[in-house]
């Protein structure tokens, strides 16, 4: 039988994990913040109708978001995460093959049976979401992953699909292909669907339909290649594995501007540990990382700096790239500059399986080995209770520039203390 391809994502994820978590949120208007409460990235259905924009500064909407009673949270990325992970994890059960797209979307390769109709499988897989997770999803499917991208946004965007759209079973495919600009087609960036309007193009159908060699002459084969997924050729197939990271950064914005070099090595220490904890995760080593700072691109005399250094020995020891990247401070720093931002980029990346030794720097596999069980169980007791429970003293106790999240829910998913409470 004919294999068909499904788009399946949560709904409003960061809203709707902050609701799974506390259900007196269902129903009423919720936006969730960026990095240090400073814009919407993420609103509710309800906040929707409201008019409430995306990327809106908070300092900007709070009136009109106290008026409305449109709860506010702070970003709360360890809840994310979890709750994504739980997503994919039901997903893989319900999937012959699963990519895992983003945070909250994936594509999924399932068989249709006899009739082709995979209404009920979607259904099961949306009520399964729902009880378990507290998550709405939606879910799209076609012939290829450009057309399941679409019949999500049909999914969703008709109340009467009840979150699910099949492009491949529906009557007069291209009734519905007509309905959606060229602007929301998969991998169509602005200047391009400006360059498409130009040519009468103006919507999928189109774009399906449109001569081919004016398309390759524009984009080359991954223009040919997005009209024949278009057409129903799968052109893209599933990447079961991630490829290897090419390079691993973490960077934030303080929450008040850093004047002293004792808090920028913090906040590069700060930084480094993460990096390290990623790179893990990642089973990769670094042998080269760079690190760097800013001050805010809105006031004046602005000032951005960088510094870089070569490892002799790739690692993902958080006290080797911790040394590495201390003396690098002084380099970037300038007294009397108020910096807003500071950031550490893991580079040169290698795969943890193979080690190049180096001659200056001996190091026996027993050493290695010690080292390596010494981040495992560092990285063990802080997943088991919680990020930080074990630092490194470089990174301060509690420093004062931390992102500001004044509206922080709690992460009930992944630290014990969080757990609510019931009592009977």
């Amino acid at each position: 039988m004919p294999q068909a391809t499904a788009l399946i994502d949560g709904n409003n994820f960061y809203a709707s994990c902050e609701q799974s978590l506390d259900p007196a949120l269902i129903g009423h208007p919720l936006v969730v913040l960026s990095n240090n409460d400073g814009c919407i990235v993420a609103r509710s259905a309800e906040a929707r109708t409201l008019g409430i924009r995306m990327g809106t500064p908070y300092f900007k909407a709070r009136r009109e978001l106290e008026r409305h009673n449109v709860v506010v949270r702070s970003s709360n990325y360890a809840l994310y995460a979890d709750m994504s992970q739980r997503m994919m994890s039901l997903l893989e059960t319900h999937c012959e093959e699963l990519e895992v797209y983003s945070i909250d979307e994936a594509f999924g390769r399932i068989r249709r049976p006899r009739d082709g109709d995979l209404q009920g499988w979607a259904r099961q897989l949306r009520a399964r979401a729902r009880q378990n997770l507290g998550l709405p999803i939606a879910i799209g499917l076609g012939a290829s992953k450009a057309q399941a991208k679409l019949a999500n946004r049909l999914a969703k965007q008709t109340p009467d699909h009840a979150g699910m759209f099949d492009l491949g079973q529906c009557d007069n495919p291209d009734r519905w292909l007509e309905t959606i600009a060229i602007e929301d087609v998969w991998g169509i960036g602005r200047q391009l669907a400006h360059w498409c309007r130009l040519r009468g193009v103006s919507n999928a159908r189109q774009l399906r339909d449109m001569p081919s060699g004016e398309l390759r002459a524009k984009c080359g084969v991954v223009g040919l290649r997005l009209q024949r997924e278009l057409r129903g050729h799968a052109c893209l197939p599933l990447e079961l594995a991630p490829a290897p990271k090419q390079e691993t950064c973490v960077s934030r914005s303080f929450s008040r501007p850093i004047t002293s070099q004792e808090e920028l090595h913090q906040a590069i220490a700060t930084y480094v540990v993460r990096a390290a904890e990623k790179l893990r995760k990642q089973r990769q080593r670094a042998a080269a990382l760079t690190i760097y700072t800013r001050t805010s691109p809105f006031a004046p005399g602005f000032y951005g700096q960088a510094a870089s250094t070569q490892l002799d020995l790739p690692s993902n020891d958080t006290a080797v790239l911790l040394e590495a990247a201390r003396p690098l401070v002084a380099r970037i720093f300038r007294p009397h500059r108020p910096l807003a931002k500071a950031g550490v980029l893991m580079q040169h990346l290698q795969s943890h399986d193979i080690l190049q030794t180096h001659l200056m720097v001996p190091m026996s596999e027993e050493q290695q080995q010690k080292r390596e069980c010494l981040m495992q169980t560092i990285d063990r007791i802080n997943r088991r209770y919680g990020r930080g429970t074990l630092q490194w003293a470089g990174c301060g106790l509690q420093p004062s520039w931390l992102m500001r999240r004044e509206q922080l829910s709690r992460a009930a998913t992944t630290r014990l203390q969080d757990l609510p409470v019931v009592k009977a």
